[in-house]
């Protein structure tokens, strides 16, 4: 069976009332004044008698309790006073540390009687204790050593490809086009991207497309043959000069 647990006012006892009175007058509990802590027992019991509150026998054992550990510390003799004082002492010490428990319990209490452990200090050691054969070793450096190379830029040589290509307007493939349309009238639309090199195909197709624009040429609706208009627009004579040429 449990032990029977008594509730006067907000106390759970009279080590309670008593905890709570050290703590309103700032006693010090390792070295407690019987007398005053007595005297303010007895107005807390007295207070609780005044509200019509029925005191269990508890609190009236400990009133007894304190009266006779004053006496017995008044006697020629204090030692038996010293000894019960020092009782009490332990036990609203024990009390105490009960009750900071419990408060930091219920912080980490997370339910279904699941607690969490605070965060344990870990000690650092920063020596590397490791070991390792000559063929790891040799492997880490190889492979840092490429890292290290891949963040540096890249070679004057990875560029001659894109540089040295050669530059191809897109007037001179205008030239080109006209040239060819002016003697035939009509081509087909494939024969003018035989070339391999990509600018000189992206120069065609930017010529093909600024003749269209100005209406010099035209492309068949299955987009297969492209047509020389002889009709010349106002100002483009000069590139018919240039394709005569």
């Amino acid at each position: 069976m449990s032990e029977l647990q008594f509730h006067v006012g907000d106390f759970d006892g009279p080590l309670d009332l008593l905890l709570y009175l050290i703590s309103k007058h700032k006693l010090n509990i390792c070295d407690i004044e019987i007398s005053a802590l007595l005297t303010q027992y007895l107005d807390a019991i007295e207070q609780m008698q005044q509200s019509d509150l029925e005191l269990e026998s508890e609190f009236l054992e400990m009133a007894a309790r304190l009266v006779y550990i004053k006496t017995a510390s008044l006697l020629p003799r204090p030692e038996e006073g010293e000894k019960l004082k020092a009782e009490l002492q332990g036990q609203l010490l024990e009390l105490s540390l009960c009750r900071q428990v419990a408060g930091e319990l219920a912080q980490r209490y997370l339910g279904s009687r699941i607690f969490v452990r605070g965060q344990a200090a870990l000690p650092v050691d920063l020596v590397y204790r490791g070991s390792h054969s000559p063929a790891e070793l040799l492997a880490a450096y190889r492979l840092a050593a490429g890292k290290a190379k891949r963040r540096l830029p890249p070679p004057a040589a990875a560029f001659s490809g894109i540089v040295s290509r050669k530059f191809v307007s897109v007037t001179t493939k205008i030239v080109y086009i006209l040239k060819k349309l002016y003697r035939t009238g009509a081509v087909d639309y494939e024969e003018f991207f035989h070339a391999s090199d990509r600018s000189e195909l992206v120069a065609t197709f930017l010529a093909m497309l600024e003749l269209m624009k100005s209406r010099r040429i035209t492309v068949s609706e299955d987009n297969k043959t492209v047509y020389f208009c002889r009709g010349t627009p106002a100002g483009g004579g000069g590139e018919e000069e240039n394709a005569h040429a």
